[in-house]
């Protein structure tokens, strides 16, 4: 437990703020729609409903903010790289951006399914309340200002239904796009869709502006009301409520006038001089100009107040990276290596890198809106960056047959940020990559080799361990020519003992067993002719682990 405290503090730090927020909101909002007073009338239609719709709204404005934020990568790219605040613990954070995003997504989803069920509820109690003829407190409301702006129940007449509501107000359809959008973006986020068909997810995933949009206007129109200020003043509800069903019965009494209603915090489409109220989006009768701020942010609708941040910053990143993605890329050198590995060396003006970091690539001639990540495998030390793409799926398929024949145009966006940057941080690193997973690694291996050359006295790190695990020999092929540079600048050096690397193949037939066993005396290893040999398996963790402290107790 304190082992797991020390390095997870922060994000159980994180997840704990994120979590409280959210319940604080939850509660605060559900309490005050269930017992303030301006909603008593609102509350004897809908009951604990309201409630319920209302703090589900709220928590998932909150969520909405959030859920860009961690797929702004130019803004955690700049933390990562500039913010003198973020070292080691938040840099560490910034890592988990992705699971992040979809718990916030998550989370959107289970709020979403509360605050829809919570609004059929409330639907279905106004049609109820509507078509009441039982002298009721709910019956007698719904049937108030029918002809007039302050009603109170949306639904005005017997013959509508909760279907008609639900797609034909703004609230009602404007709900049911976001639900879908929303359910769409999630089930299309599941890890065998993104893996087996990531156009797909790709495409469907830019339904968030639909999402957005719909958000911002989904309470435009203010269908949940409660009692205004000013009727609040002269018809209590805790001291009228009961005279409102007497008014048949010659009712004197002064609290038997109408209470008005109206969408809070503000009459939506009400001049500020106090003159009656209009439906949203329209001029009041008696008003002599309209309130221009409300046709663009009417007060019943909250939700762009949380949002307009984060969408302005995405705005601008997304504006950044087209930007950056339209500068010219020369690609200066293709080389095909074994088992369909494809590297590309190319410049582009103003370029500069860090190790470990990653680029998304962009062949207009296979698709104009397609971006794929790749990891830089070059070093910052030399006068080009280069990518290696395994052909993994239709996408690097189709590129690495088109550069098979031609050189087509290729656009690229970054370099964005990783934690092999923190690499050179360490005295000691421990370098797991897996097939062509080992890309970071080669940038890092690389400049280690530049620095060693140019005699760097500022490197830190004093020692290396570099795991490689390969399902066949094939993907050893296009590494080989590294390591052993490596292997020979350090022994040159007289730093042998700086980098110790372990190669483990976990697929091998019995043509490779037999050629390792009758070679088995050999100085260099048979399939990949390094120093060191080649280890058939997977690593025992728990041993590897436990050498490497020993070796290194501090």
């Amino acid at each position: 437990m304190g082992n797991w405290l020390v390095n997870h503090w922060f994000s159980a730090a994180v997840l704990a703020a994120w979590l409280g927020i959210n319940i604080f909101l939850f509660t605060y909002y559900f309490l005050f729609f269930d017992r303030d007073e301006r909603y008593f009338y609102t509350r004897a239609i809908l009951g604990s409903a309201l409630a319920w719709a209302r703090a589900s709204a709220k928590c998932l404005n909150f969520n909405s903010m959030l859920i860009l934020l961690p797929v702004c990568r130019n803004l955690l790219s700049f933390l990562r790289g500039t913010c003198s605040c973020c070292r080691r613990t938040l840099r560490k954070q910034l890592d988990h951006n992705l699971t992040f995003h979809k718990l916030v997504a998550y989370a959107l989803a289970l709020l979403t399914a509360v605050h829809t069920i919570a609004h059929l509820f409330n639907l279905e109690r106004y049609n109820q309340s509507q078509q009441a003829t039982d002298g009721s407190l709910p019956a007698v409301l719904s049937k108030m200002h029918l002809q007039g702006s302050k009603w109170l129940n949306p639904i005005h007449s017997n013959q509508t239904t909760v279907e008609y509501v639900a797609f034909t107000t703004i609230p009602g359809l404007t709900g049911v796009i976001i639900t879908l959008a929303l359910i769409l973006m999630v089930t299309s986020s599941t890890e065998f869709i993104r893996r087996n068909y990531f156009e797909l997810f790709w495409y469907t995933h830019h339904l968030f502006l639909v999402y957005f949009a719909g958000l911002v206007i989904h309470g435009i129109a203010g269908l949940v009301r409660g009692q205004t200020e000013q009727s609040m003043a002269e018809v209590h509800p805790y001291h009228c409520a009961e005279y409102l069903t007497q008014r048949e019965q010659n009712c004197t009494h002064s609290c038997c006038k109408d209470p008005e209603f109206g969408s809070i915090p503000a009459e939506v489409g009400q001049c500020w001089d106090g003159c009656g109220g209009g439906e949203a989006l329209s001029l009041p009768l008696g008003c002599s100009s309209p309130v221009l701020f409300q046709f663009f942010a009417p007060p019943s609708s909250q939700s762009w107040k949380w949002v307009l941040a984060p969408i302005i910053l995405y705005v601008f990143e997304r504006i950044l990276r087209v930007w950056r993605a339209r500068q010219k890329v020369v690609v200066k050198k293709v080389v095909m290596h074994p088992a369909r590995v494809l590297e590309l060396q190319m410049q582009k003006k103003g370029f500069c890198m860090e190790v470990g970091q990653y680029i998304f690539i962009n062949c207009p001639a296979i698709s104009p809106l397609e971006w794929h990540p790749f990891t830089l495998t070059s070093a910052p030390e030399e006068d080009f960056f280069s990518i290696h793409i395994r052909a993994a799926g239709d996408w690097t398929e189709r590129l690495i047959d088109t550069f098979q024949s031609e050189t087509p145009r290729i656009e690229v966006d970054g370099p964005f940020g990783t934690a092999s940057e923190d690499v050179f941080q360490y005295e000691v690193a421990m370098l797991v990559g897996a097939g062509i997973g080992v890309t970071p690694f080669a940038s890092i291996l690389k400049s280690i080799w530049y620095k060693f050359q140019q005699a760097d006295q500022t490197l830190k790190t004093k020692k290396i361990y570099f795991y490689w695990l390969c399902r066949d020999t094939g993907a050893f092929a296009w590494f080989n020519d590294l390591l052993a540079s490596l292997e020979h600048k350090m022994a040159e050096s007289g730093k042998a003992d700086f980098l110790t690397y372990r190669l483990f193949l976990t697929g091998w037939d019995t043509s490779i067993a037999n050629n390792v066993a009758l070679h088995f005396d050999t100085a260099t290893d048979t399939v990949t002719g390094l120093r060191h040999k080649t280890i058939f398996g997977r690593p025992m963790w728990n041993m590897e682990f436990a050498a490497v402290a020993a070796a290194h107790p501090r």
